[in-house]
C-alpha cells in the first residue's frame, strides 16, 4: 500500500540526487559558470534593480516570486485525475524541462547584462522575434495578474486571519528592508529578527482577523462577493505601488521572508507526511479524460500543461530569472543554487501538495473513489489542500487546526502576492522594452508618458483586475497556465539556440532542444482545445470575449516564433560570433 511517508522520500532523492549531477553538468559543460567574470549586478550596478544580493536573500527573493500559488493550485486541480498522473508530469517536468529552463533563462540573461529573455530571443533570432515576444509576454503576464488577483482576494475574503497576518507580513518587510540595507546591523542579526516579527505576524493575524462584512467567509454570499471586490481594488493598488518601488524597500525583504515561512511550512508538510505513514485514501488513476479544466471532460494529454504550471515547469520562471534575478546573482556560481535549485524546491512543495491531498482528500470532500474523476473538481481545489495540509499538521503536531489553517492560508496568499507584484513588474519591464523596440523614435513627450513606470504598470494591473473581478481563479487558471507553458517552451527554445549557436555544448543542446519541441507540440494542442471547448461555456459573454482573444492571439504569435526558431536555427553558426563575455 503506497503512503504519504514513501511519495515525499522518493521525491526527496529524485530532487538531491538530480542537483549534484545533472544541475551540476549543466554548470560545468553548458553554462561553463565563472566566479571571474563579473555580473551585470556590479557591471551595472544602479541601486534600483542592479543591485548584488547575498545569494541566500536572492535564492529567498527568487524561489518566493516564481513559486506562488503556481505549485499550490495546479497539483490540487490536477488530483482529479488521480495522484499517480499529476506526480509524474510534477517529477519528470522538473528534472528535464523545468529546472533546465530556469536556469539557462537565468544565465543567458546574466550573460547578456541582465537583459530579459525576449531580448535575448530579439538578438539571437532577430528584432521581429523580439518584438513578437515581447508581445506575447505582456498578454501572459496580464493573465497572471489576473489569476492570481483572484486567488489572493479569495483567500483573504474566507480566512480574515490570514489577511491581517499578510498585510502585517508587508509591515515587517518594510521593516527588515530598512535593517538590511539602511543600517550597520549584520545579515543574521536582521535575519533573526525579521523570523521573530514573522511570528508576530502570524500571532497579529490570528488574534485580530480582518473582516469587512459579516458572513463574508461563505463563498456562496453576497457578502462574499462584496469583500472580494474590496480584495480586488486593495490590490489594484497595492500591485502599482509596489511593482515602481525599487526593489530593496520590498520586494527583496518580503520574498527573503516568505522564504523561510516556505522552508517551515515545508519542513511542517515534510515531516508530518512522513512521520503520519498515512494510506493514500485517493485512486491512484481516476479516468482519462477526468472533469478538470471548466469543470468539462478533459484528456489527460494534451491538457495537463493548462493545470500544472509552476508545480513542473512555468514560462513565468524565465521572467523573473531574466527579468529580476538575473539583476541581482552576485557571482555566476551562485546560479545554480538560485535558478536550478528553486525549481526543485517549487516541485517538491508540488509533491507535499499532491501528497497531502492524496491521503485525506475524500475524508475531507465526502466524495467516493468513484466519483473522484468526475465531482472531485466542483467541490474541490486550493480549498482542499489547505483543509489536508492544516489537518497534517495537527494530526501530526497536536497544533490547533485554526492556528495551522491560518499559517497555510498566509503560507499561500504570501506567495501569491509575491507572484502577483513581481508579474506586474515584469509587466512594466515588459511594456517599457515593447514601446522601446516600437516607438522610440517618435514624439518624445508620448513615448516618455507611456513608458513612464507608473503609467506602465497601472495599465497591465488594470486589464488584470478588470479579468478577476467576474472570473473565479478556476476560470481563469488554465488560461494563465496555458499561455504560460508556451512561454516556456519559446523561452526553450531561445536557450537551445544560445547553447547551440554561442556555448558551443555539442551534444548538450539536445538536453534543452527535444524537451523545449515536446513542450510546444502539447501546449499548442492544448491551448487550441482550449479554445475550441472550454472557452465557449464560459459564464459571462465579456470572459469569453477577452480569454478567447487573448488565447487566440499567444495562439497565433506562437506560430510565428516557432518559425522564426527554424529559420534561426538553420543559420551557421558562425554567424553568431563568441558568446558575450
Amino acid at each position: 500500500m503506497i503512503n504519504s511517508a514513501v511519495l515525499v522520500i522518493i521525491a526527496i532523492v529524485i530532487y538531491i540526487s538530480l542537483y549534484y549531477t545533472y544541475g551540476k553538468s549543466l554548470q560545468n559543460k553548458v553554462v561553463k559558470a565563472d566566479n571571474n567574470r563579473p555580473t551585470p549586478a556590479h557591471t551595472k550596478y544602479d541601486g534600483v534593480d542592479y543591485v548584488p544580493a547575498h545569494p541566500l536573500v536572492l535564492y529567498g527573493h527568487h524561489f518566493a516570486s516564481i513559486a506562488g500559488a503556481g505549485p499550490i493550485v495546479g497539483p490540487a486541480l490536477a488530483m482529479a485525475w488521480g495522484w499517480l498522473p499529476g506526480l509524474i508530469w510534477v517529477w519528470f517536468g522538473n528534472v528535464f524541462i523545468g529546472a533546465v529552463h530556469d536556469y539557462l533563462s537565468l544565465m543567458a540573461s546574466v550573460r547578456y547584462d541582465g537583459k530579459s529573455i525576449q531580448w535575448v530571443s530579439g538578438k539571437l533570432m532577430g528584432r521581429g522575434t523580439g518584438v513578437a515576444f515581447q508581445m506575447y509576454i505582456w498578454f501572459t503576464l496580464m493573465l497572471v495578474v489576473a489569476a492570481f488577483v483572484a486567488v489572493v482576494s479569495k483567500l483573504v475574503t474566507v480566512t480574515p486571519q490570514a489577511a491581517s497576518a499578510t498585510l502585517m507580513l508587508l509591515v515587517v518587510a518594510i521593516i527588515v528592508g530598512f535593517l538590511m540595507y539602511k543600517t550597520k546591523l549584520s545579515f543574521y542579526v536582521t535575519t533573526g529578527i525579521g523570523i521573530a516579527l514573522l511570528i508576530f505576524a502570524v500571532w497579529f493575524g490570528y488574534t485580530y482577523p480582518l473582516i469587512f462584512v459579516p458572513g463574508q467567509t461563505d463563498p456562496t454570499s453576497a457578502a462574499f462577493l462584496q469583500v472580494y471586490h474590496y480584495w480586488n481594488l486593495i490590490l489594484w493598488v497595492y500591485i502599482i505601488i509596489a511593482s515602481a518601488l525599487p526593489v530593496w524597500i520590498l520586494l527583496q525583504p518580503r520574498d527573503y521572508l516568505n522564504a523561510y515561512i516556505l522552508w517551515f511550512g515545508l519542513a511542517l508538510g515534510a515531516i508530518a507526511f512522513i512521520g503520519l505513514f498515512r494510506a493514500v485514501e485517493v485512486p491512484s488513476y481516476t479516468m482519462w479524460s477526468a472533469n478538470v479544466v471548466g469543470g468539462l471532460p478533459s484528456p489527460f494529454w494534451p491538457t495537463i500543461p493548462l493545470v500544472i504550471a509552476c508545480g513542473a515547469l512555468s514560462g513565468f520562471h524565465s521572467l523573473v530569472g531574466s527579468g529580476t534575478t538575473s539583476k541581482q546573482l552576485d557571482k555566476e556560481l551562485h546560479g545554480l543554487m538560485v535558478g536550478y535549485g528553486g525549481m526543485f524546491t517549487e516541485g517538491f512543495l508540488a509533491t507535499l501538495v499532491i501528497a497531502s491531498i492524496s491521503v485525506y482528500g475524500l475524508s475531507l470532500t465526502g466524495l467516493t473513489a468513484a466519483e473522484w474523476g468526475t465531482k472531485y473538481i466542483t467541490v474541490g481545489g486550493l480549498g482542499t489542500f489547505i483543509a489536508s495540509y492544516a489537518q497534517g499538521a495537527h494530526d501530526f503536531f497536536g497544533i490547533n487546526l485554526l492556528v495551522a489553517k491560518t499559517f497555510v492560508v498566509l503560507w499561500v496568499s504570501a506567495f501569491a502576492l509575491t507572484s502577483l507584484d513581481t508579474a506586474t513588474r515584469l509587466g512594466r519591464f515588459s511594456w517599457q522594452e515593447l514601446f522601446g523596440m516600437v516607438a522610440k523614435d517618435t514624439s518624445a513627450g508620448w513615448y516618455k508618458t507611456i513608458t513612464n513606470k507608473w503609467v506602465a504598470s497601472f495599465i497591465i494591473s488594470a486589464f488584470g483586475v478588470y479579468l478577476a473581478w467576474n472570473a473565479s481563479y478556476k476560470v481563469l487558471w488554465p488560461a494563465f497556465s496555458g499561455m504560460n507553458q508556451m512561454l516556456a517552451s519559446i523561452a526553450m527554445m531561445t536557450a537551445a539556440l544560445w547553447v547551440a549557436k554561442i556555448q558551443r555544448a555539442g551534444n548538450w543542446t539536445y538536453a534543452v532542444l527535444i524537451p523545449a519541441l515536446f513542450l510546444w507540440i502539447t501546449v499548442t494542442a492544448a491551448l487550441i482545445w482550449y479554445l475550441v471547448v472550454v472557452v465557449p461555456h464560459m459564464a459571462t459573454l465579456g470572459t469569453q470575449i477577452a480569454v478567447g482573444a487573448i488565447t487566440l492571439i499567444g495562439l497565433l504569435i506562437n506560430f510565428v516564433l516557432a518559425y522564426e526558431f527554424y529559420v534561426s536555427w538553420k543559420r551557421p553558426s558562425e554567424e553568431y560570433g563568441v558568446a558575450p563575455s
